[in-house]
């Protein structure tokens, strides 16, 4: 559905997207992730056609880019600051929003009311938009952006401004759009992006650095396995025997002398081996006390900050 190759974007001599190519499916949700100024904004302008590419080119359903009218129609675009005319009621906005999309008069009211249900504003149809608060407009920003029915949604941080009850339900409308349309979503909330998203791609510096989905992209970014341990016995004789089990296995020790209870860290480049059922085996056969084992795993967060070298 959504089709990239090289897409770039040259502000001056820098370059705010470079060389993106991406492929998104129809009846998929696409989460685009990345640092502030990583060029996540600019490619969703490119793509909706408010920003010509220096380079490159993107196809909406097999339409160039450059053919911006016939592309409109087929994508519903929800900015991060979504713009409305705060004089207007939300229904003559809607309204008005529904004519520049050329939806006939006769179903455009009923147009209107099936948003207004989807998106949470059957009681606030008669409401000023400069009376709402900013988690409303937002609604309202996105019951406009699906008005004509588009194909493609592409939304910029859809859930910012709204309170946590109004965000799992957009997350539960947008989840339930990608079973129809194609959804292209960037989010700075990373549980929001693993909720609702098939896959995921990280852009930083304007450049592709993953694509996939959340398991793929841990997969790809693990930097092994990290298992940590409390037990009281002989530690020294269990940490010999996962050493001699598992060459390369690194670990790391501190007792606590007053409680007789050793700390251990177990790390191990392969992250497949069965080394919680070793490190268990090991302190029953020396008679000692497991009182704690878990295996800390790579995050979506963890992955995010190796490939961009921040924090989200």
């Amino acid at each position: 559905m959504i089709q990239a190759d090289k897409l770039s974007r040259l502000y001056g001599e820098k370059y705010a997207v470079r060389d993106l190519s991406f492929h998104v499916r129809r009846g998929e949700v696409m989460g685009l992730l990345g640092p502030n100024g990583a060029g996540k904004s600019t490619t969703m302008k490119m793509l909706t056609c408010f920003l010509p590419p220096s380079s490159g080119t993107a196809s909406m359903d097999g339409i160039d880019i450059q053919q911006d009218l016939e592309v409109r129609r087929q994508v519903g675009y929800l900015p991060e600051h979504a713009p409305s005319y705060s004089d207007l009621n939300v229904h003559g906005h809607l309204s008005f929003m529904g004519r520049m999309y050329g939806i006939p008069e006769a179903t455009l009211n009923d147009k209107i009311r099936e948003m207004s249900v989807a998106c949470g504003l059957e009681g606030r149809l008669n409401q000023r938009i400069d009376e709402l608060s900013k988690g409303y407009r937002q609604r309202v920003g996105l019951a406009a952006s699906m008005l004509h029915n588009p194909d493609c949604l592409i939304l910029d941080e859809p859930t910012t401004g709204l309170d946590p009850n109004q965000m799992v339900e957009i997350r539960q409308l947008i989840r339930h759009l990608g079973e129809k349309k194609t959804v292209l979503l960037s989010s700075h909330v990373l549980s929001e992006v693993d909720a609702v998203c098939d896959r995921m791609m990280i852009i930083d510096g304007g450049e592709l650095r993953a694509l996939g989905t959340r398991d793929e992209l841990i997969a790809r970014s693990s930097s092994g396995l990290r298992l940590d341990v409390c037990m009281r016995g002989d530690a020294d004789a269990v940490v010999a025997a996962i050493c001699k089990q598992y060459e390369g296995c690194e670990v790391d020790m501190h007792t606590v002398e007053e409680s007789e209870v050793t700390k251990l860290i177990f790390r191990h480049s392969d992250d497949s081996i069965a080394l919680a059922e070793s490190v268990f085996s090991a302190v029953v056969a020396v008679g000692g006390v497991l009182l704690e084992m878990h295996a800390q795993e790579t995050s979506l967060e963890d992955v995010f900050h190796r490939l961009t070298g921040r924090a989200l």
